[in-house]
């Protein structure tokens, strides 16, 4: 039986649902703002006077700026579409703050006594590097509904791990 083909880099796994802060969606909103209004249309301009120079087989600003151009209706086109079908879910508005839920930040200490701290936000938002991570990751999954002082288990790419809860926060 044949596998299905890969999806592109630049797209999302599907989820049940396309979860995102406040934040993220003006982030994603300023991104397609940006590409649509500033980005593209430079890119158009340069297209054109590079077209205008004649033989465009061996016009590399034309090639590259196609290319480009590609790239930026590409991301435009997904952009729209995660906009399309986002569900805007404001943290600060959290009732019950004893327990995880989407926008929380949880510290929690794994089996090898390393201290983390992350935030749970949607996928187009999500940046380990910032300390965040989507709703739908093994450790998010994980976290979600536990509350101080539970030890969760989670299976990740590096192997089975416990996670006791030490701190639940949510922006005011």
């Amino acid at each position: 039986m044949a596998r299905p083909p890969a999806p592109p880099p630049d797209t999302v796994t599907p989820g049940p649902r396309n979860l995102v802060s406040p934040a993220g969606l003006e982030k994603l909103r300023a991104e397609l703002k940006h590409l649509w209004g500033s980005e593209r249309p430079k890119v158009v301009e340069a297209v054109s006077r590079a077209a205008a120079n004649g033989d465009r087989s061996e016009n590399g600003d034309y090639i590259y700026g196609k290319k480009r151009l590609r790239e930026i209706d590409r991301r435009v086109r997904f952009l729209t579409k995660r906009l399309d079908c986002a569900e805007v879910v404001d943290p600060t508005q959290q009732k019950n703050r004893s327990r995880v839920f989407f926008g929380a930040t949880v510290v929690y200490i794994n089996d090898r006594d390393e201290e983390v701290t992350v935030t749970i936000l949607g996928q187009d938002e999500a940046d380990l590097t910032q300390g965040s991570i989507s709703w739908l990751s093994p450790v998010a999954r994980a976290l979600m509904k536990a509350q101080v002082g539970d030890v969760v288990p989670v299976q990740t790419p590096a192997g089975a791990d416990h996670l006791e809860i030490i701190a639940i926060h949510y922006p005011s």
